[in-house]
C-alpha cells in the first residue's frame, strides 16, 4: 500500500494511506483528521469492545471514530484495522478496513475513520463501532497494490479471496512496476507465520491445488513467464477449513517471495486451515490488464 502526504485544517497530518477499502489519515491530534469535522463523540464505556492488539478506540459516534495505534515492535509497521459498523440496536451492518502505514517502533499514532452515519453522538450513547481484527506487518514487507513502485520493482499482494462450502481460494498478484523485464518460473515461495510472526509448522505446502479441489485455477503446470514493465502474473492459494479430529489451525500471515531471492512481502489471508494441515499453492500464470 502506498503512503501519500495530506493536510488537515486542525491537525498536522503525519501519514495517509489509500487502502483497498478506503483511506485513513494518521495525525498528531485526533480532531481535524480526514472526514467529518469536529469531535467524533464520547469515549466508549468500560463495557465496549474498544481495544485490541495495540489499537484503541478513543471516541466514537454514529459519524466517525477516533482511535490510537501503538507499535510495540522494533521496526516500522503497517497496521490494518477492521472495524465493524453497528446499528443503533448493536447489530452488525458492515465492515470498514483502514491501514495506518509506517508506525514507528514504540510510537502511538492517532487516526480517524468515517463511518458514514448521520447525526451526533449523545452523552452516554453506545459507540456504533467495534474492532474485530488487527493485522500488522513490517512496513518494508507491506503489500503495495498502488502508489510508488517498491524498490524491488515488483508489486505483490493478495486479493480478498473467495469462500464456498468450506473451500477457500485467494489470489496472489504480481505486477512488474519497474523498468526491466523480470522472469518468473514456477511457484511462489510461502512461509506461514503466526500472530507473533513466528514460523508455523505442521502444514504441508502442496504444489498446485489438485489434492484439495479442482477448478480453482491452481492446477496449471509451471511455465516461464517474462514480465515486461507493466505486465503481471497471478498465483492461487487454495485450502479447506474442514475440522475433524484435532485442533483447528489458523495462520494469519503468509510471507511470500515471488521466486527464490526475491524481496519478501507479508500478506494477511488468514488461513483457516481447520484440521486439514494442507495448503495448495498454484504456479504463476500470466495475468493481463490491471490486477
Amino acid at each position: 500500500m502506498a503512503a501519500m502526504a495530506a493536510t488537515a485544517a486542525a491537525a498536522v497530518v503525519t501519514a495517509a494511506l489509500v487502502a483497498g477499502c478506503g483511506s485513513v489519515a494518521a495525525t498528531t491530534a485526533a480532531s481535524g483528521a480526514s472526514g467529518s469535522a469536529g469531535p467524533c463523540g464520547a469515549p466508549p464505556g468500560s463495557a465496549a469492545p474498544a481495544a485490541q492488539s495495540g489499537v484503541r478506540i478513543t471516541a466514537a459516534g454514529p459519524v466517525c471514530a477516533e482511535y490510537e495505534v501503538t507499535n510495540p515492535g522494533t521496526e516500522p509497521s503497517d497496521v490494518t484495522v477492521v472495524f465493524s459498523r453497528l446499528s443503533a440496536d448493536g447489530g452488525a451492518l458492515d465492515n470498514v478496513t483502514r491501514t495506518v502505514p509506517a508506525v514507528a517502533p514504540g510510537a502511538t499514532v492517532q487516526a480517524r475513520v468515517d463511518l458514514g452515519g448521520r447525526g451526533t453522538a449523545q452523552p452516554g450513547a453506545t459507540p456504533r463501532v467495534k474492532i474485530i481484527k488487527v493485522r500488522r506487518v513490517p512496513s518494508a514487507e507491506a503489500p503495495q497494490p498502488a502508489g510508488p513502485c517498491p524498490p524491488s520493482g515488483l508489486r505483490l499482494y493478495a486479493d480478498e479471496g473467495d469462500a464456498a462450502m468450506g473451500l477457500r481460494v485467494v489470489g496472489l498478484h504480481l505486477r512488474n512496476c519497474g523498468s526491466t523485464t523480470v522472469t518468473v518460473n514456477g511457484y511462489p515461495k510461502p512461509e506461514l507465520l503466526d500472530l507473533e510472526h513466528r514460523p508455523v509448522t505442521g502444514v504441508r505446502i502442496l504444489p498446485g491445488g489438485a489434492e484439495i479441489a479442482t477448478g480453482t485455477g491452481a492446477d496449471d503446470p509451471p511455465q516461464e513467464i517474462a514480465l515486461q514493465p507493466g505486465q503481471g502474473a497471478r498465483a492461487t492459494l487454495v485450502w479447506r477449513n474442514t475440522a475433524q479430529d484435532g485442533t483447528p489451525m489458523n495462520v494469519p500471515y503468509v510471507r511470500v517471495r515471488a521466486f527464490p531471492g526475491a524481496a519478501p512481502v507479508t500478506v494477511s489471508p488468514d488461513l483457516d486451515l481447520g484440521t486439514t494441515g494442507r495448503l495448495g499453492v498454484g504456479a504463476w500464470k500470466r495475468e493481463d490488464g490491471p490486477a
